[in-house]
């Protein structure tokens, strides 16, 4: 039985990767390490059919090293046992799927012959592994995030392997049917290699037009304009909208996006605007948007539409404050500064060998509060959150928040 083509089109080159010039195009870091030879362990993530196997195999053929796979989801950790014997006599480079997934007893057995060069390894994920893959593997790794692959590439790619491999297809394609088909692969090559094989097995010799690949492929309700904006776009615009306070705009953003019936993508991106964009400055909307959720999940398309229709009208007409997500980056970018300095004694429940200050407990105090530092020495004078004077809740922060900031100047 012939192979899917998606298979048979693997790349064998790093060339030959679609989208991904950050890693694997002539400046990219992977090919980099291949050319200078660095060998390395990494961990590539990002949506599906933006080739984080496609790259994991040219990097096995390029390291010349005995290649295997092990699934985290399902291969044993006696599976992995086997690679490591046979890896101890001839180095070994390993692809492991759904690195997330790894089991901790696994990760244990894995670790030390990462560590010690035994096996490479390149973890492949669509999670984010900050997120969702365990420490100790992270640190003996790189990290490297794939591009979706846009409109553009795809449509170009779909192009190259007709004419470069027309002993695969018997049909002849119009091109907007390979605009077609770029436009509603929702930036995944795979998805688009697989629609272009569907078409030409359906209709052997035969000329495809856009008519008879719409009836096979079932194209969204959607109509998008001629510009073909894609989906993360209006997911932006309806963002914009609502952060610029024009309500007609972000109405017709989320006409757009109810069209396309990804209801959990609209609920996701509202919730974030309920609280990167409204936040502190109207806080009811946090409980308003997780009612709406729940609403929708349970009422599902088309009625869905009409508490989604009430919520984004009350997000765009809503005060508006970024003080929240604007505090936490200005931590976080201390953070990423490499401001990181000991926790004061005070704090630590754990007894240490250093002299230790009594921590005062608030809720004695009058008014619930007692002057004493929470931050690290280094850090004291730091001052994360940037008070607004929005809403009414707002206000009130703010004047608890300069208060509070007054009373320890004074030392009170």
């Amino acid at each position: 039985m012939k192979k899917p083509l998606a298979y048979r089109l693997r790349p064998q080159d790093f060339d030959d990767i679609v989208g991904q010039d950050h890693l694997v195009g002539e400046q990219g870091v992977i090919r980099q390490m291949f050319e200078k030879q660095i060998p390395s362990s990494l961990i590539l993530y990002g949506p599906p059919g933006t080739g984080k196997t496609s790259i994991a195999q040219v990097m096995g053929l390029k390291h010349g090293l005995n290649t295997y796979t092990f699934n985290a989801s399902t291969d044993t950790k006696s599976e992995l046992k086997t690679i490591i014997s046979h890896a101890k006599h001839y180095r070994a480079f390993v692809i492991i799927d759904e690195i997330h997934r790894m089991k901790k007893d696994i990760q244990d057995f894995l670790l030390p012959h990462v560590e010690d060069g035994t096996i490479t390894i390149v973890g492949l994920t669509t999670n984010n592994p900050y997120h969702s893959v365990n420490p100790a593997i992270r640190s003996r790794v790189h990290i490297y995030k794939l591009n979706d692959i846009d409109q553009a590439d795809i449509l170009c790619f779909l192009e190259r392997i007709l004419a470069k491999n027309k002993d695969c297809f018997t049909s002849r394609f119009h091109r907007d049917v390979l605009d077609y088909i770029a436009l509603y692969s929702q930036n995944d090559l795979r998805s688009a290699i697989n629609r272009l094989e569907l078409l030409d097995n359906l209709y052997p010799n035969q000329e495809i037009n856009l008519s008879l690949a719409e009836k096979v492929l079932h194209k969204p309700t959607l109509h998008l304009d001629k510009n073909e904006d894609n989906y993360y776009n209006i997911l932006s615009a309806f963002q914009k909208s609502i952060r610029g306070s024009d309500v007609d705009a972000s109405l017709h953003y989320l006409a757009r996006l109810i069209a396309m019936e990804d209801l959990d993508s609209i609920l996701r991106r509202m919730s974030v605007i309920a609280y990167e964009d409204i936040g502190l400055a109207n806080p009811s909307v946090f409980s308003k948007m997780h009612a709406v959720v729940d609403t929708c999940r349970q009422l599902g398309f088309p009625e869905a539409r009409i508490p989604l229709s009430a919520m984004t009208i009350d997000l765009a007409l809503s005060p508006k404050s970024n003080a929240a997500v604007a505090s936490i980056d200005a931590a976080i970018k201390d953070l990423d500064a490499g401001h990181t300095p000991k926790i004061p004694n005070h704090l630590i429940n754990v007894d240490n060998f250093e002299s230790k200050d009594d921590y005062l407990y608030p809720h004695s105090y009058p008014d619930h509060w007692v002057n004493q530092e929470y931050l690290p020495t280094s850090l004291r004078h730091r001052q994360y959150y940037q008070a607004s004077e929005v809403g009414n809740y707002e206000k009130a922060l703010t004047h608890r928040y300069n208060e509070i900031r007054k009373r320890k100047k004074e030392g009170l």
